[in-house]
C-alpha cells in the first residue's frame, strides 16, 4: 500500500502553459518529476520563502529554472504558479 502524498498538487494555467510550451523538453520532464514527488511530499523542505513584494510565494531551484509556488496548509495544497528561467522568475506574476 502506498502512502498518500502530504499535499495535493494544483497547477495554475500559466504553470501548465509553461510546462507544455515554454520549457525545453528535458527541463519540463525534470520539473514534472520534481513537482509530483519531492515538492508535494514536503514543500517546506525543497524551497525557500520569498520576501517583500513576493511574500507568501516559495521558490524551488531546478538547475537554472525556478518553480514558484504557494502553500495552502489548511487545504494541504501546493499551488504551482509558474516555472521560469531564473532571470525572469521574480518579475511580477
Amino acid at each position: 500500500m502506498t502512502a498518500r502524498p502530504a499535499y495535493e498538487l494544483v497547477l495554475t494555467p500559466p504553470a501548465r502553459r509553461g510546462l507544455a510550451d515554454k520549457l525545453p523538453e528535458g527541463v519540463a520532464a525534470a520539473v514534472i518529476d520534481f513537482i509530483t514527488t519531492a515538492l508535494i511530499e514536503n514543500p517546506y523542505r525543497v524551497g525557500k520563502p520569498l520576501r517583500d513584494d513576493l511574500a507568501g510565494i516559495w521558490s524551488a531551484r531546478r538547475g537554472t529554472y525556478r518553480v514558484l509556488y504557494r502553500i495552502n496548509a489548511e487545504r494541504q495544497e501546493v499551488i504551482v504558479l509558474g516555472v521560469e528561467h531564473r532571470r525572469d522568475s521574480y518579475r511580477p506574476l
